[in-house]
């Protein structure tokens, strides 16, 4: 390795580590105003950033995000929040050209604001899951993720807990299901719409037949379903496989459960975003997202499943029954949901 791309590479892991003190540090600092100062300090190149709109959790986008700056040297501008959130941000920023990488939620959101991302097909590909591929290229997945049910191993005996998704709503689970708002949690709506491509009912149904059975116990955010069954605030849940797998690791009191009648394993998403200032280095990204060793390390930390097929599953990851998700109809059945959501909850325009 040359002098000059020494210096570079160093250059560029400095960066990143005063970005990240001075984010850190000081709550009161704007992200914006810090990007813009240090860029201007160091000189960060156009050509050596990225900006990425996430609604991973930090423990998951930063490592990731962190490992791609080291091995290309481009600096990563990170705006977080929830899915819904953050599609609302970038189909905004989108048409100002201050968005390159939307990077989290489900597949079928990409798929219902998939207006605002341009084809792109990963150097990666040949090595993915074709059944997780987007048909167009406007999306690539991350991992994937299957729904299942967990409860409070203490309160609740494995019997007794819910099975299938019908028994969900049977009345000794009603107001003891934790859940989170669907306008906070992209997942919510992935259980939504897996209820109703199971079931046969519409989704306007599910949502209705789900708030009511919830009894006004909604909670702020999908990380505060196992923390809300473990502690025996509500007895059941509804989450991830990875989530639940992290928090049984962790020593949680919750246990997990496969719906007998199947459930869906949406992956989520990755895409570039239209007019994306730094498009090259976008695809690098996703590239490196769907490469061997990214792929490797969700698993094994994050107790995700790879969406590549050369990479060999864990033990720990049960047999489930998936059902054939369609993740176009889910797209177009989304707006009616949250239509319905909001009128329940009383957030009508």
């Amino acid at each position: 390795m040359g002098n000059g791309v020494k210096k570079k590479l160093l250059t560029m892991v400095m960066i990143t580590e005063a970005v990240l003190l001075l984010f850190s540090g000081c709550g009161k600092i704007s992200p914006k105003k810090t990007v813009r100062e240090v860029s201007e300090k160091y000189s960060v190149a156009d050509e050596n950033q990225l900006i990425v709109y996430t609604s991973h959790k930090k423990e998951v986008y930063l490592p990731i995000i962190q490992e791609f700056e080291n091995r290309t040297g481009i600096y990563v501008d990170i705006k977080a929040g929830g899915t819904q959130e953050m599609m609302q941000m970038a189909d905004a920023a989108s048409a100002q050209g201050l968005c390159d990488i939307m990077f989290g939620g489900g597949v079928e959101s990409y798929e219902a604001w998939k207006d605002n991302f341009m084809s792109y097909e990963s150097s990666e590909a040949r090595e993915l899951d074709r059944n997780f591929m987007s048909k167009d290229g406007t999306w690539t997945p991350f991992t994937e993720l299957p729904i299942v049910f967990i409860y409070n191993k203490k309160l609740v005996n494995s019997s007794s807990a819910p099975h299938t998704w019908e028994q969900l709503f049977d009345s000794n689970w009603k107001g003891k299901i934790a859940f989170a708002d669907m306008d906070n949690s992209g997942t919510s709506y992935t259980i939504v719409s897996t209820i109703s491509q199971i079931t046969g009912d519409s989704p306007e149904n599910v949502v209705s037949r789900l708030y009511n059975q919830l009894d006004g116990n909604i909670l702020k955010s999908s990380g505060d379903v196992i923390p809300d069954v473990s502690n025996g605030t509500t007895l059941v849940g509804i989450t991830l496989e990875e989530t639940a797998l992290k928090a049984i690791n962790k020593g949680y009191n919750i246990d997990m459960i496969y719906p007998q009648d199947g459930t869906s394993a949406v992956p989520d998403g990755c895409g570039i975003v239209v007019n994306a200032p730094h498009e090259e280095n976008a695809k690098l990204f996703i590239d490196f997202i769907t490469g061997y060793d990214t792929q490797s390390y969700a698993m094994d930390e994050f107790y995700r499943r790879p969406v590549r097929e050369d990479v060999k599953l864990r033990k720990v990851f049960g047999d489930i029954t998936i059902i054939d998700f369609d993740v176009q109809q889910s797209a177009e059945e989304e707006e009616a949901a949250f239509d319905t959501w909001h009128q329940l909850t009383g957030q009508e325009d």
